[in-house]
């Protein structure tokens, strides 16, 4: 039996001699920088409605006339069969948000409705800007203008059109 137990331990001996010793293994560090932006929520404020003034349709059979009142305001009447008076604005618009942002501006086409008869409608084809970069943080924001056009024809029915504009602005 000595010479078992003799035989076993050179045996465990033998054996933890080739069991690998670990050596722990070297770390190693990489530093990554971190960003976030805080960007503040839009609010949208309507300053002024969008008004063509008044237009006076002419005599005989025409079609195509286009009344158009641009972003900055300039009228534009120049077909022989129309005649635009009165007083015109552009629709303007406040928004304000968070400084050297880009802020997306959509504005689709209007219907406009004949008070005197619903069933008579304009398409007002809107004028207004894609983007704005705000200026500044919160108030007062920055403001931009709508315009638009309209095309008349000899058959279009008298009355007062009218119509609301759907203004959305996104970053």
């Amino acid at each position: 039996m000595g010479l078992n137990i003799a035989k076993l331990a050179r045996m465990v001996v033998a054996l933890v001699c080739f069991v690998p010793i670990s050596v722990p293994a070297r770390a190693a560090t990489a530093v990554a920088q971190v960003t976030a932006q805080n960007v503040k929520p839009l609010l949208l404020t309507k300053l002024q409605d969008l008004d063509l003034g008044s237009v006076t349709l002419g005599t005989g059979v025409w079609s195509n006339a286009t009344v158009s009142l641009s972003q900055a305001g300039v009228l534009s009447c120049a077909n022989a069969n129309v005649t635009c008076t009165g007083a015109t604005t552009v629709a303007s618009y406040n928004v304000q948000g968070s400084k050297q942002n880009t802020v997306n501006i959509s504005v689709p086409n209007v219907t406009l409705v004949n008070q005197s008869d619903s069933s008579k409608t304009l398409t007002l084809v809107t004028d207004a800007p894609a983007s704005l970069v705000l200026a500044n943080s919160g108030f007062p924001g920055s403001d931009f203008s709508i315009g638009g056009s309209v095309t008349l024809s000899s058959t279009t029915a008298a009355g007062t059109y009218v119509g609301t504009f759907n203004v959305t602005v996104d970053y």
